[in-house]
C-alpha cells in the first residue's frame, strides 16, 4: 500500500481545515502525488539544509494527524522552503539527480526525469509560499496504488 499526497501552501492557521478535507489540492494551491512519504521528504530537506537524515526526518515529522490511521499532515521545514524558492534550475536539477539516486527512490524504482521534474513543481509552489508568506503543507494518507506519480 502506498501514500496519496498533496502539497499544497497555504496560512499556518489553515492547518486545522488542511488536515480534515478529503483532497486539500482542491481547496488550496497545490499538486496531487503518489508514492511519496515522509522519509523522501525528509530526504530532500537533509539534501538542502545539509543536516544528518535523522535530524531531517525528525523535521519532517507529523505536525497533525486525523487519527492514528491518517490523514496525516507535516510542514516543510521554512529553510529548505525558501532554498527551493530560491534555487535556480541548474541547482534544482543537481539536487534532483542526488535524490533519485538515495535509496528510498532507487528501491522504487523512480526515473531520474521524474524526481527532477518533482523537486522543479516543489520549488515553484515553494516561491508562491514564500511570494505569500505561507507554509508549505503535505497531506498523505494511505492509498492502494503506491506507483509514482
Amino acid at each position: 500500500m502506498g501514500m496519496r499526497v498533496n502539497v499544497v501552501v497555504a496560512d499556518l492557521e489553515d492547518a486545522g481545515a488542511i488536515i480534515e478535507s478529503s483532497k486539500p489540492v482542491e481547496e488550496w494551491k497545490g499538486f496531487e502525488a503518489r508514492g511519496l512519504d515522509q522519509a523522501k521528504f525528509a530526504m530532500l530537506h537533509a539534501l538542502l539544509s545539509g543536516e544528518l537524515f535523522d535530524e531531517a526526518l525528525a523535521e519532517c515529522g507529523p505536525v497533525y494527524a486525523a487519527d492514528e490511521d491518517g490523514p496525516w499532515l507535516m510542514k516543510l521545514p521554512g529553510d529548505s522552503v525558501d532554498r527551493l524558492a530560491r534555487l535556480e534550475e541548474e541547482a534544482l536539477d543537481a539536487i534532483g539527480e542526488e535524490l533519485a539516486a538515495t535509496e528510498a527512490f532507487e528501491e522504487e524504482g523512480w526515473p531520474v526525469d521524474e524526481v527532477k521534474d518533482l523537486v522543479a513543481t516543489l520549488a515553484d509552489l515553494a516561491g508562491v509560499a514564500r511570494a505569500q508568506g505561507w507554509a508549505m503543507f503535505v497531506w498523505m494518507t494511505q492509498d492502494d496504488v503506491g506507483a509514482p506519480t
